[in-house]
């Protein structure tokens, strides 16, 4: 599926809106973190970037995706119902007893890679599946969200480390950099910066982009199948938390949580208004 520039922001105002709907119900889900890899995860959805059939989810030439961000579903699960992955009227049932869409992803649900939550792991399985991918001859590419604040983990390093070494060429890990964590501002609380420097330090091509820029997005993306490094590739996303509700944005106290009463309304109708 491929999409203009102006359909995937559309599109992407109507996945932020279709979030909100569907954590209100049960009063639960990261918003801050959903709202701000929102238009990354519709770039590599809707943008021809992913491989992948809805009709056939394990299908053996897919991409492998993993959301190693896993508190961030919300938007996956949206983007996944819209494509036909599983019925749209399954969002109703979220983080209910019995749905197929828990609070964090989950292989039983069709489209999902690997059961993420868990901050730290979703790197290392997607190298691993990298290096499979080399050493059986298969040409499918495995992309790995993370955020910014799991950065922090140790084992993200060591992923990193052992995709540089390994000459991961087919990986890409993008990096949700919305500058904060679930306490605080990162560079307030453990500078991440240089984090540029960082991947590059660890033998990856790194791209830095404005995570809300689809133009910038799928150029990053756009020769990955053909890219002549050898090395992994890291895409560093620099995008605002809670992006698109105003009262969210950049704010520590919206990592968790669901607008009620005059700020549900407000935030409703800033999100219908991008949509016009």
């Amino acid at each position: 599926m491929k999409m203009t520039v102006q359909e995937l922001g559309k599109k992407a105002s109507w996945v932020r809106y279709q979030v909100l709907e569907t954590a209100v119900p049960i009063g639960r889900g990261h918003l801050g973190g959903a709202f701000s890899c929102t238009d990354i995860l519709v770039a590599i959805y809707y943008g021809d970037i992913l491989r992948f059939d809805p009709r056939n989810p394990n299908w053996d030439k897919r991409d492998r995706f993993i959301l190693s961000k896993g508190h961030t579903c919300t938007p996956l699960y949206v983007i996944l119902a819209d494509l036909g992955f599983f019925p749209f009227l399954e969002l109703k049932s979220y983080r209910r007893d019995g749905s197929l869409l828990g609070g964090y992803p989950d292989t039983s649900t069709p489209g999902i890679e690997l059961d993420t939550g868990s901050l730290g792991h979703g790197l290392n399985v997607a190298a691993g599946l990298a290096l499979s991918a080399k050493i059986n001859k298969k040409d499918f590419i495995t992309v790995a969200l993370l955020g910014d604040g799991e950065c922090y983990e140790g084992s993200v390093w060591e992923a990193a480390n052992f995709a540089g070494h390994h000459q991961l060429n087919n990986l890409i890990a993008i990096v949700d950099r919305n500058w904060q964590c679930v306490t605080d501002f990162t560079e307030d609380c453990n500078r991440l910066e240089p984090l540029t420097d960082k991947w590059m330090a660890f033998n990856w091509e790194v791209k830095r982009v404005n995570g809300h820029s689809f133009e910038e997005l799928l150029d990053a993306f756009k020769d990955f199948r053909v890219r002549k490094s050898a090395k992994p590739l890291a895409v560093i996303a620099d995008t605002i938390k809670g992006k698109g509700v105003s009262f969210m944005e950049r704010n520590v106290a919206w990592h968790h949580g669901v607008p009620k009463g005059e700020e549900l309304e407000i935030a409703r109708q800033e999100l219908r208004r991008a949509l016009k």
